[in-house]
């Protein structure tokens, strides 16, 4: 080797200009709220069009088999941006924010992380439980620059749909009427974080977060998304009316009384095949948001040097199992898009391995080069992210204390806080409608199950409301802790 040509190699590189350095990763964090798998590329839905969200797929990996933390927002924010369980932070409802529990109070969170380690942090829309901070808020610490807060934009003079029971809330409502898409929260912080990406230094390592509030309710679109979508009952999922003949009671628990009505409310109001085709609508509206902003990234120059990563918070039923809404433990409320494209990322791989939003923190640090953080609960997704077929441990969901699901790659379990179970094997059975927790062919793979559920699962955190859930075993009897507190006993009847 000649060492004196090396020699000065070294130094010429030594002498460049700072800005001439090479970048660390940018990170482009997209989140989309309440969506399920019916996504193209993922197949929940045999009409679903997303062909930006498809060709990212194709670029990068698709992770067809991952879970949320939590089947609700807040809960799942905290995990995945804290990258702590649900059941070791006590945060499990729609409140408290877990800076205000004190166990948190300090805690690093994932884009604070990216902040230590050189990283210009960007905000606009939804990513933490909530949008933009007021402006002495503490919340501002959690992110350099803010953008707008997105949301749900403009809106119709009055509800679409008719009143709803449980309170007829605001949110419930969905369809189309006259408005242009540059109205809506949605593409309104597309547009922001395009202009992000246009202005920022090109020698500047960006963690820019996008969190779109579609398709959650009220899910609104303008015409041209709902021509994508027949008006007739093949935009509805398929349903067993018999499906929870064999689920146990508890199950019911966990989504006692809410605002989203049940099918038989749906049905009953010609409303079930609105619902569906109003989310399908959203779903390909926000899709093509994110072409545009993946688009902005290409123009910026670095795309190359960008780790895309897209998720869920959690799914939604659409009529599965006689509801609408989210908090469950079954596949429609934990299955989530996870995609990763860029730099370190094998293209056009489908991972079927179990994956958990809460490894996305570990997976980042990684991918970036930053120092690992053995205070995480999650694993790296970087094995998978190289080789499809590397092993993963299961996928663990939990909604209050006592009830998880764990998702392994083709079976999940259930078991609930009064200890009542369900199994179900996904190859055979994709829609869960066959509970074979007391078939005794299963008593082994139940067991081996079983093994993987939380060994810390506190109690609800100080300040726990909204959609929170706890059981006295000694009375058989749980407290529903909504807008008012209800108490559950076993022979109440299921509220419609």
């Amino acid at each position: 080797m000649n060492y004196k040509y090396l020699f000065l190699a070294v130094a010429m590189l030594a002498a460049l200009p700072a800005s001439a350095a090479p970048a660390k990763p940018n990170v482009l964090f997209i989140a989309i709220d309440d969506q399920n798998d019916w996504i193209g590329c993922m197949g929940g839905h045999p009409l679903a069009k997303t062909p930006h969200l498809d060709a990212l797929a194709e670029q990068g990996t698709l992770f067809l088999n991952a879970h949320c933390q939590a089947p609700l927002c807040n809960p799942s924010r905290t995990s995945l941006m804290t990258g702590l369980r649900s059941t070791t932070t006590g945060v499990y409802g729609l409140a408290p924010w877990f800076r205000n529990v004190p166990e948190l109070k300090e805690i690093v969170t994932l884009p604070q992380y990216f902040q230590q380690g050189g990283y210009k942090t960007y905000c606009t829309g939804k990513i933490f439980h909530g949008g933009r901070p007021g402006k002495n808020s503490p919340i501002l610490k959690e992110f350099d620059v803010w953008g707008p807060a997105g949301g749900i934009g403009v809106k119709p003079p009055k509800k679409l749909i008719p009143p709803t029971p449980m309170g007829d809330h605001p949110l419930m409502d969905w369809g189309v009427f006259p408005h242009k898409d540059e109205e809506k929260g949605d593409y309104q912080i597309t547009s922001w974080a395009v202009e992000q990406l246009a202005q920022a230094p090109a020698d500047e390592s960006m963690f820019l977060s996008v969190g779109y509030f579609l398709p959650h309710v009220p899910c609104y679109a303008t015409q041209k998304w709902f021509d994508l979508y027949p008006d007739d009952d093949s935009v509805l999922p398929l349903t067993l009316k018999s499906d929870r003949d064999d689920v146990p009671r508890f199950a019911w628990y966990l989504h006692w009384e809410l605002p989203e009505p049940r099918l038989q409310w749906l049905e009953e109001n010609n409303q079930w095949r609105n619902l569906a085709r109003s989310y399908l609508a959203c779903t390909s509206f926000v899709d093509a948001q994110i072409g545009r902003l993946i688009e902005a990234l290409k123009q910026s120059g670095r795309w190359d040097n960008t780790v895309v990563v897209v998720w869920g918070d959690h799914g939604y039923h659409l009529g599965e199992k006689g509801i609408s809404g989210k908090n469950t433990l079954w596949e429609r409320s934990t299955r989530v898009p996870l995609i990763f494209a860029g730099p370190g990322i094998k293209g056009g791989q489908r991972c079927m391995q179990p994956a958990e939003l809460l490894d996305m923190y570990p997976t980042l640090i990684e991918l970036c080069g930053l120092p690992l953080k053995h205070t995480l609960e999650g694993l790296s997704l970087v094995p998978q992210l190289k080789d499809a077929e590397a092993g993963r441990r299961p996928a663990v969901t939990s909604h209050n204390q006592g009830n998880h699901a764990v998702r392994s790659e083709r079976y999940r379990y259930i078991r609930y806080a009064d200890d009542s179970e369900e199994f179900y094997d996904l190859k055979a059975d994709p829609h869960e409608w066959k509970n074979l927790a007391s078939d005794e062919r299963c008593a082994a793979l139940i067991r081996e199950h079983r093994l993987w559920l939380p060994k810390k699962d506190v109690p609800p955190a100080p300040g726990s409301a909204h959609r929170v859930l706890t059981y006295d075993r000694e009375r058989d009897e749980a407290a529903w802790i909504n807008q008012k507190t209800l108490t559950i006993r076993r022979g109440d009847a299921v509220p419609n």
